[in-house]
């Protein structure tokens, strides 16, 4: 008795291994709190309160080494990203309802086999106040649709244009075109340094360039270097400009390694699925309506 007890306030984690006869791998989120309006008497009405969640994620098994790379792993930002979209949606009287629409939309994600969640009021009363749910994805009677990808704005600056004065007001326009904002940047000018073979030259071109994003960011602060398809799908999605750093996402793709550097752009600009493409090297403001 005292160990049942003892797993219906533990968290997540612990009922899960006690309720399972495979050992999966597990993806934890600890006390993460967020205040929201929610709940079904009046007095919850027009006021926030403090919900905390606790989740257990079961994930199968990666198949070969990981090899370092956050892109093989479902990211933490996925489970955080279930939670801020479903409590964006409406407000919800029950933490059944939302306990439910966070799990269906975290077993979308293919790794994900089982999700043991924990949802606590801890303003209603003098202790947490909460609701548990485990569902797995042969439960899951129907699941929301996964939200498409962003479609992004995409932006090569020359190198005139990132040492230009107008830089900053380019870069507001960027900001207010009302679209997640990817930019690239060339090679930079004056890029000297030779190497014995064409494989080493191309590490070589692809880290200048990914020098050039760092110079760009460091000009303005809005400007985020992203090198990882986690950290650009993150970016687009929560209104950060994201300047493109090549190197990983071309030396592990299946094909990237056949593109030329001067067709860089062409080939990313489809791989995500850009919405509008623009190149700026002008020395006169830019209105992002002149994207195409």
């Amino acid at each position: 008795m005292s160990t049942e007890v003892h797993l219906a306030f533990a968290h997540p984690d612990e009922r899960g291994v006690a309720t399972s006869d495979t050992l999966f791998d597990r993806i934890s989120l600890r006390d993460h709190i967020v205040e929201v309006e929610i709940g079904a008497f009046q007095v919850e009405r027009d006021i926030t309160q403090r919900l905390s969640f606790n989740v257990s994620v079961e994930v199968l098994p990666i198949e070969g080494p990981i090899d370092d790379n956050v892109d093989r792993i479902l990211s933490y930002d996925r489970v955080t990203e279930a939670i801020a979209t479903e409590l964006a949606a409406e407000r919800l009287s029950l933490l059944e309802t939302l306990a439910e629409r966070i799990a269906d939309r975290i077993l979308l994600e293919p790794q994900v086999v089982r999700v043991l969640l924990r949802i606590e009021k801890l303003d209603r009363g003098p202790g947490a106040l909460g609701v548990e749910i485990v569902r797995a994805r042969a439960m899951t009677a129907s699941a929301a649709t996964r939200d498409p990808a962003p479609q992004p704005l995409f932006a090569h600056l020359t190198n005139d244009a990132i040492r230009s004065p107008h830089l900053s007001s380019w870069i507001d326009a960027l900001a207010a075109s009302g679209d997640p904002v990817v930019i690239s940047v060339p090679l930079p000018r004056n890029h000297g340094l030779l190497a014995a073979t064409p494989k080493s030259q191309r590490h070589i071109d692809l880290l200048a360039i990914e020098q050039n994003a760092w110079a760009l960011c460091g000009l303005d602060p809005r400007c985020v270097v992203v090198g990882t398809f986690t950290e650009l799908d993150w970016g687009m999605k929560n209104g950060q400009i994201s300047v493109w750093a090549p190197s990983k996402i071309v030396l592990d793709s299946v094909d990237g390694n056949a593109v030329d550097i001067a067709q860089l752009d062409d080939w990313f600009g489809d791989l995500i699925k850009a919405k509008r493409r623009i190149s700026i090297d002008a020395d006169a403001p830019f209105d992002a309506s002149q994207a195409i």
